[in-house]
């Protein structure tokens, strides 16, 4: 019905998570009557450029266009403490509340035999290496809740049961299987707050 590149970047809007024909079209009428050629070449760039420059943190596995995240370049935070998450996103979510000053680890993903993850499809060598061979002594995970984090926890305490570190996990007060995108940040940081230590 529209002409084949409108058709072309509907198809592409539609690919964005939460967005439909009806929004897809919005959007792409939008691009062709408010943006000017600027407009467009910077969002071209910026899509490119995300695909092309982004890559992962030599240290703690989150996203970043250099070497190291934002997080672990700044050498000022306290080292005794990771807060262990499942994805990037996570990372920046925790950081816009605050008052967190320690370090993080990206899984990038949890345990989950129904889906044939295993231990070694995540990023779990690393977070023993920097258990080993660093000062931590806590890790927090803040992951949503159901059996993949329960299992991926607990395998991650045996593992680093002959070590000094406390595992310990965000409060009740997080929705059992929600996303961390959809929780607010009050609830967030009185979870981060009043977390529990993992006990066999």
């Amino acid at each position: 019905m529209y002409p084949r590149c409108i058709d072309d970047l509907i198809d592409s809007f539609k690919k964005f998570p939460g967005v439909g024909q009806k929004s897809a079209e919005r959007m792409a009428f939008s691009v062709l009557s408010d943006f000017d050629s600027d407009d467009v070449e910077f969002f071209r760039d910026s899509l490119i450029a995300v695909k092309n420059d982004i890559k992962n943190c030599s240290v703690c596995n989150c996203i970043t266009d250099g070497d190291l995240c934002f997080v672990c370049s700044d050498t000022t935070r306290l080292s005794d403490t990771l807060i262990v998450v499942e994805n990037s996103k996570d990372v920046f979510l925790l950081e816009k509340m605050g008052n967190f000053n320690g370090y993080y680890h990206v899984l990038g993903g949890l345990i989950s035999p129904f889906d044939d993850i295993g231990p070694s499809d995540i990023n779990l060598d690393s977070l023993f290496n920097r258990v080993k061979n660093s000062k931590v002594k806590e890790l927090i995970f803040v992951t949503r809740s159901g059996i993949e984090a329960d299992t991926t926890i607990l395998y991650i305490k045996k593992i680093l049961s002959d070590f000094d570190v406390v595992i310990s996990r965000i409060a009740n007060g997080v929705p059992v299987g929600a996303d961390m995108d959809y929780i607010d940040s009050l609830t967030l940081e009185l979870a981060l707050q009043n977390r529990k230590e993992v006990l066999d």
